[in-house]
């Protein structure tokens, strides 16, 4: 059966792509990859790929290249930026494909909220802090749930992270506030992580929109909510506590009542 692979190609340095996508990349036949979200020098590994901009695309184009060359025998290559399954649009891809009985393998990359993560030095679960996170968008034309707003979110108290959201950062504040965060809460901007220009802010749900405001970042940036950024306090993981047991090594001492 023919197939079409989504290959997420990582948030930005060429370093950072895994290496089974590299080699995809460098077998394939026909490259559609996402516009400037795809560094330069990941579009140099297309050896002998034609490759076609799906940015300059509507979404029946894209369709239309990914099942015509499939079907001709091609190894074709659907190339996002970071990790495909996070704000890829690749269910419609891969529903249209399956519907032309065309096979869809993902291959997982790096996403950006993880590098933005590391440039912030930012552990983002954190014992005695918090267990979860949460990934979302804020609303604009990109419509999301009523159960999934801001401030109900904010309620959790966990770490929050937000794509394509920097635009609506004023908005974010303000709902994060309604549902509970302290206006002293830590939080991180991470515009073009691990891109040449990468830049990183940080501040708190009082200071932060200003310090975005003056570096005029609107677009292609993460942000991450939440007391891991800057914990005041936290407590050691227990995997490696000499009073802890698992199943490749056995407690040093014994926990005291």
């Amino acid at each position: 059966m023919p197939k079409v692979y989504f290959v997420g190609c990582g948030p930005g340095d060429p370093d950072l792509i895994t290496v089974k996508a590299k080699k995809l990349i460098q077998k394939a036949d026909v490259v559609v990859y996402s516009g400037s979200l795809i560094p330069s020098e990941i579009l140099k590994l297309c050896k002998k790929a034609r490759t076609y901009d799906a940015a300059k695309l509507v979404r029946e184009e894209i369709f239309d290249l990914l099942k015509k060359n499939a079907k001709k025998g091609k190894k074709v290559v659907r190339l996002h930026d970071g990790d495909p399954s996070i704000y890829g649009a690749i269910r419609e891809q891969m529903d249209n494909l399956h519907k032309e009985k065309i096979d869809s393998v993902i291959i997982p990359g790096v996403t950006s909220f993880l590098a933005s993560a590391a440039a912030l030095g930012a552990q983002l679960t954190l014992p005695g802090v918090t267990q979860t996170m949460i990934i979302s968008r804020a609303e604009k034309r990109t419509k999301v749930p009523k159960r999934e707003k801001i401030s109900e979110l904010a309620k959790h108290r966990a770490t929050m992270i937000f794509y394509l959201s920097v635009h609506l950062l004023s908005n974010i504040v303000k709902e994060a506030l309604a549902g509970g965060y302290p206006k002293s809460t830590p939080v991180g901007v991470v515009y073009r992580a691990s891109w040449d220009d990468e830049k990183i802010i940080t501040g708190t749900l009082e200071t932060i929109t200003k310090r975005v405001r003056d570096q005029k970042i609107t677009r292609t940036a993460i942000i991450i909510i939440g007391d891991v950024i800057k914990p005041k306090s936290y407590e050691y993981s227990r995997l490696y506590d000499k009073t802890y047991s698992h199943m490749f090594r056995k407690a040093k001492t014994k926990p005291r009542d």
